[in-house]
């Protein structure tokens, strides 16, 4: 079956309630009745209510009205945001510098308003010491939690613990700010671009003046 409404003379019931259109309402008026306005208006027939009782009929241009669906949805699917799930491994006894760089990408994938899975892998002897992971994370979510929040605990799964950490920005904000910032940037390179340059405005030094020649003194 069509999703799409019936329109002028593929509406079949013998009245209708009609909306104008301006969206004043009309009444119940006969089919006939409304077909004849709509020609008047040139515009067309178009059941919006099949199921209400008389079905609901509003005036309007069609094939505009079509158009303007179709670039609205087409806007709310280009700003629609998915949550995408990143992963950072890490082992139990990491280096400072190795921990302070992978925060990093922990921090950037917040900021994107993405989700982390945190994955501790531990190796050999480091099975019998799974509190070592567990403080890891624990520190790990301590550091980043101006920006996220713990969604899933973490909990030991083989031979690795996992934590999945939550980005207190929803993705449609982080988007919005990143294309502000793109903006602004975009603006500040232009402004600097047409900005006169420093020899531009610089005034022509003045040419030194020529010294008179000296006449050489008689003896």
């Amino acid at each position: 079956m069509s999703a799409e409404p019936r329109i002028n003379d593929r509406i079949r019931v013998p009245e209708v309630r009609l909306v104008g259109p301006s969206g004043e309402q009309v009444g119940i008026v006969p089919l006939a009745k409304a077909l004849e306005l709509a020609q008047e208006y040139d515009l067309d027939l178009v059941e919006v209510a099949a199921t209400a009782r008389p079905p609901v009929c509003k005036l309007m241009d069609y094939g505009k009205f079509k158009y303007e669906s179709a670039m609205k949805a087409r806007e709310a699917r280009k700003n629609q945001a998915h949550t995408v799930i990143k992963e950072m491994k890490l082992r139990p006894k990491i280096d400072p510098h190795d921990y302070d760089t992978k925060k990093g990408h922990v921090v950037r994938f917040l900021k994107q308003g993405d989700k982390v899975k945190i994955t501790i892998m531990f190796r050999g002897r480091e099975q019998s010491r799974p509190e070592l992971g567990f403080r890891l994370l624990q520190r790990l979510a301590s550091d980043v939690e101006d920006l996220g929040f713990i969604e899933s605990n973490p909990k030991q799964d083989g031979r690795n613990m996992i934590m999945v950490l939550g980005p207190h920005k929803k993705k449609t904000e982080a988007m919005a700010e990143a294309r502000e910032a793109q903006a602004a940037r975009k603006a500040e390179r232009q402004g600097t671009t047409d900005a006169p340059s420093e020899g531009d405005t610089a005034e022509a030094p003045a040419e030194a003046a020529e010294a008179p020649a000296e006449t050489p003194s008689e003896a």
